[in-house]
């Protein structure tokens, strides 16, 4: 056997966590689903992002209008992540939870 003939992680397959990729998505009761504040890259405004979601493309801008309509604030999708305008923790929290989602706040 020559260099290089060991691969336990040359598949792509193996490089993924379980639920993550595959053709069915978690249920949406096992997801971690976070909500936090962040003034983080934002120019000092505040933020309320939404990460852990395993959704498709067309569910994840569905939840993403409710959560712009019980906010009554502007939003956007990012690369899977949820980015509310201004501080919606509450809001956010009890839209998700009404989904079937459970969330829990991180950060302070």
């Amino acid at each position: 056997m020559g260099k290089g003939g060991w691969q336990e992680f040359s598949r792509a397959e193996s490089l993924q966590r379980p639920g993550q990729g595959g053709t069915d998505p978690l249920p949406r009761a096992q997801q971690r689903v976070r909500v936090q504040r962040t003034k983080a890259g934002k120019g000092g405004k505040t933020v309320t992002v939404i990460t852990g979601l395993d959704l498709g493309d067309g569910e994840a801008k569905a939840l993403l209008k409710a959560l712009k309509a019980r906010a009554g604030s502007g939003g956007t999708l990012k690369d899977g992540v949820i980015e509310l305008q201004g501080d919606q923790l509450a809001a956010a929290l009890a839209l998700l939870e009404q989904e079937g989602f459970r969330p829990k706040q991180a950060g302070g």
